[in-house]
């Protein structure tokens, strides 16, 4: 086992992993503990990949290895939790009948699809069927009452294009103020960022483009690259995937949970945006390099 305690700007941060069955550990944690719980899970190929050997893609094998850990997870999730859970598409239908059993068709929150590769290679070409290209995460939340922060992404080269107007402030573009209240209608106008359009009965006020978010995000992710096969760890995802999860659905100070943890990167992105974090994995190995990873963090 290894318990790490760091000290963080503002936060102090524990980070705990451990090499062992996910469910025993699981079993060991009390009741409504943790903020958050994302997992890359196994996949349910059948193959045995030297480090580890996946679940087969048979049914009865799916459940009896999900039903009592999901169970759990359920069980150590705070009510303003949530749940990711990253896999193929081939065991996709099995694991959410068994998180609508766990936790309930109504905690369904969203499917979000990540855009893992592009269709190129051999392998590809040689595909009898369209080929595959995404990771399916499913998200569920304990309760009704979950934590969950809007994430943006930046504009498209398209987008920005669309501010083609300047002055000293920045550029800005015109758009139509529908809804608006007389209080905010006096502010922009005293500020000379009204115009009354000929053609149109609303009002349009600059939208300066410094002072936009972006696009909020939505659940079609191609916007975060693979990590290169084998470039730490069979089943190593970027740093950018999990990060966005972890600022969607958890704030500084909260404990984050992987019980599937590999290389470790969900680890270390918690350790650098302030979590607490706990995750363990049956492989020794996985836990080497995540330590290793752990250090490497100032």
């Amino acid at each position: 086992m290894s318990n790490r305690i760091t000290e963080q700007p503002f936060c102090q941060t524990r980070v705990m992993c451990r090499a062992v069955d996910n469910l025993e550990l699981l079993l060991s944690q009390p009741d409504e503990s943790v903020d958050l719980i994302y997992c890359d899970i196994l996949y349910g190929t059948g193959r045995n990949f030297g480090d580890y050997q996946d679940l087969k893609p048979i049914r009865s094998e799916i459940e009896n290895h999900y039903i009592p850990r999901l169970k759990e997870m359920h069980r150590v999730l705070k009510p303003t939790g949530s749940i990711y859970l990253q896999m193929s598409e081939e065991i996709l239908h099995w694991v959410r009948c068994i998180m609508d059993d766990s936790f309930g068709y109504e905690r369904f929150l969203r499917q979000i699809y990540w855009k893992r590769t592009d269709n190129k290679g051999s392998s590809k070409s040689k595909c009898k069927t369209f080929p595959n290209s995404i990771d399916c995460i499913v998200c569920y939340s304990k309760t009704d009452k979950f934590t969950f922060n809007v994430e943006y992404s930046e504009y498209s080269q398209q987008r920005i294009d669309e501010f083609r107007h300047e002055d000293e402030k920045g550029k800005y573009r015109w758009q139509t103020l529908k809804t608006y209240s007389q209080n905010r209608y006096n502010e922009l106008m005293e500020n000379g960022m009204i115009k009354i359009p000929q053609t149109s009965k609303n009002p349009q006020f600059k939208q300066y483009l410094e002072e936009s978010k972006g696009v909020i995000l939505d659940n079609n992710w191609q916007d975060i690259y693979y990590v290169k096969y084998g470039a730490m760890y069979f089943s190593e995802k970027p740093k950018a995937l999990i990060e966005r999860i972890i600022k969607a659905s958890s704030n500084e100070g909260d404990t984050v949970a992987d019980y599937y943890l590999g290389s470790g990167t969900t680890a270390v992105v918690c350790k650098e945006l302030n979590r607490n974090f706990i995750g363990c994995d049956i492989n020794p190995k996985a836990i080497e390099i995540t330590n290793a990873r752990l250090d490497a963090v100032s």
